[in-house]
């Protein structure tokens, strides 16, 4: 798979400046981490699960999770659980290319049982994904996993959700914080990323955030993120992937972009672009993933599948990025100092920016570098599909 590995060859080779890398559900960590992108979450209930992940494939995405959770009835729980393995089973009987796909536990219990009744469906199982992670909770979880691994033979990632109330509380916020930074530092390779359950953080206060703010404009929020990205997101190699959090609002048409793209030749079409997006709620959606990635933060939890497009083209390093991270990580520039950027528009100081440089060469490996006249807009108009 590969990001805006949906569109043809052809339209990738006049988009970007160096494509998007292919990778497998067997690559190194540190390449799906940073692949993740637009995680699309679905209740396990589906009737045609199978199906629906096979149609997300086709528009792009690369990651699903597949929830027992919040997403479900508590009295759903048995049924869903049959049915993700009946789905899996059925995924692997027709040999459907699938993405990264991870299950969303309530338990540890579930995740050894699972893995034993998915049976040889479970090499299509990327990991799970843990909610109301804390220490305690998150040990329980993560010696579940380990057994599971090693009694299925399957390498099985965790991404641990951080959204318990000890974790928003101030006066147990740091205690928590640090709680979590133990335990994922002791399962440190079982850990592909973190994400952040800020629906629940605005619940704890009764909010909701409406749609044309983000979730830096809570200011309780904010903080937690703040804090989060802190003590666990840190550039010295003691850090992990942390993703952005969910988008909650959309609208219902099937097709919402497309008769916005496809009326006339795309060039010079930003400005209709940009009313669509507002039309259709998005725009509040676009200030945020631009806001997670000035946080510290990479990929994002989505609900709905017309989420994904717009995360994966603000994904993209744009050539000048790329062109700024080159020149700080060249071997000469080894002893530090400052130079103008190749744009001339900024100044590179080598140490200083030298952790950015290498985290914009990360996500330019799995999002590719648009070339010099692409951006947003024509990456969002190319990766709609019939």
């Amino acid at each position: 798979m590969r990001h805006f590995g949906h569109i043809s060859p052809a339209v990738r080779e006049g988009l970007f400046f160096r494509q998007p890398c292919a990778f497998t559900a067997g690559s190194s960590a540190q390449v799906l981490s940073a692949a993740l992108g637009a995680t699309l979450y679905s209740p396990a209930t589906r009737p045609r699960l199978a199906d629906d992940v096979i149609k997300q494939v086709s528009q792009g995405v690369v990651s699903m999770v597949l929830c027992l959770e919040d997403s479900i009835d508590d009295a759903e729980v048995v049924d869903a659980e049959a049915n993700l393995v009946r789905q899996f089973a059925d995924l692997e009987e027709r040999a459907a290319d699938v993405p990264l796909l991870f299950i969303r536990v309530r338990d540890p219990q579930q995740i050894s049982d699972l893995v034993r009744r998915l049976g040889s469906s479970v090499r299509l199982l990327s990991g799970f994904v843990l909610p109301k992670f804390t220490e305690e909770r998150g040990e329980l979880f993560l010696e579940a996993l380990t057994e599971a691994e090693a009694g299925s033979g399957r390498r099985l990632f965790a991404m641990p959700v951080l959204e318990s109330p000890e974790l928003l509380h101030l006066e147990t916020r740091g205690e928590t914080l640090r709680g979590i930074a133990r335990t994922v530092d002791k399962y440190r390779e079982r850990i592909l990323a973190l994400r952040l359950g800020v629906t629940d953080f605005c619940s704890a206060y009764g909010l909701r955030r409406a749609p044309d703010m983000t979730a830096y404009d809570v200011q309780i929020v904010s903080a937690v993120i703040g804090d989060v990205v802190n003590v666990l997101g840190r550039a010295d190699g003691s850090g992990f992937t942390i993703t952005g959090p969910v988008w909650e609002y959309f609208r219902l048409q099937e097709r919402m972009f497309k008769p916005q793209l496809r009326r006339s030749p795309f060039a010079g079409q930003a400005e209709k672009l940009r009313t669509a997006l507002i039309e259709h709620d998005l725009d509040g959606l676009l200030r945020e993933i631009e806001l997670d990635r000035a946080n510290g933060l990479l990929g994002k939890t989505c609900i709905h599948p017309s989420h994904v497009l717009p995360v994966h083209a603000l994904s993209v390093v744009s050539h000048e990025e790329y062109s700024d991270a080159r020149d700080i990580l060249r071997p000469e520039r080894g002893g530090g100092g400052v130079l103008r950027s190749t744009y001339t528009n900024k100044m590179n100081e080598v140490k200083p920016h030298r952790a950015w440089a290498e985290r914009t060469l990360q996500r330019a490996e799995v999002f590719g570098v648009a070339r010099e006249d692409v951006g947003f807009v024509e990456l969002l108009a190319a990766g709609v599909t019939d």
